[in-house]
């Protein structure tokens, strides 16, 4: 799965959310993750946001380790691949890009521009309670 940079900082916001869920399984390597650069930078940058820094009580620091030991067990991809999928924020075109390069079948969003496509080339745009329920069937989180 690839994970939104809002599905990151949701899930370090509200620990006992859907998101922070998907998050627990990822840094316990139950979960395949897949980023590219363009992700990790977002998401590096998200977390830096001012009103996201006084609400994670944490020094830079700790979140920038939090995030270093993500790209560690995460799948990273070149990031070579380009798509222009979603019209309404191209910007959100690297998620599926990433998915595409690296063979993940969901990406976990709460970006209703992501989410509208529903799904493309075999790729399912998921909010992160959904993709849950998802794994419930399965082998679960």
């Amino acid at each position: 799965m690839v994970l939104d940079a809002n599905v990151v900082v949701s899930g370090w916001l509200q620990a006992l959310g859907p998101s922070a869920r998907i998050l627990d399984g990822a840094m316990a390597g139950r979960l395949r993750v897949v980023l590219s650069p363009a992700i990790v930078a977002e998401v590096r940058r998200s977390l830096g946001y001012p009103r996201v820094r006084r609400r994670l009580a944490v020094p830079a620091e700790v979140v920038e380790a939090w995030v270093d030991a993500l790209v560690l067990l995460a799948d990273v991809v070149p990031g070579e691949r380009r798509v222009a999928v979603v019209a309404a924020d191209p910007d959100d075109d690297k998620y599926l890009a990433a998915a595409l390069e690296g063979r993940a079948a969901f990406v976990v969003t709460g970006d209703h521009d992501l989410l509208d496509l529903g799904t493309h080339e075999g790729v399912r745009m998921l909010p992160p309670r959904s993709f849950l329920e998802i794994l419930a069937g399965g082998a679960g989180v």
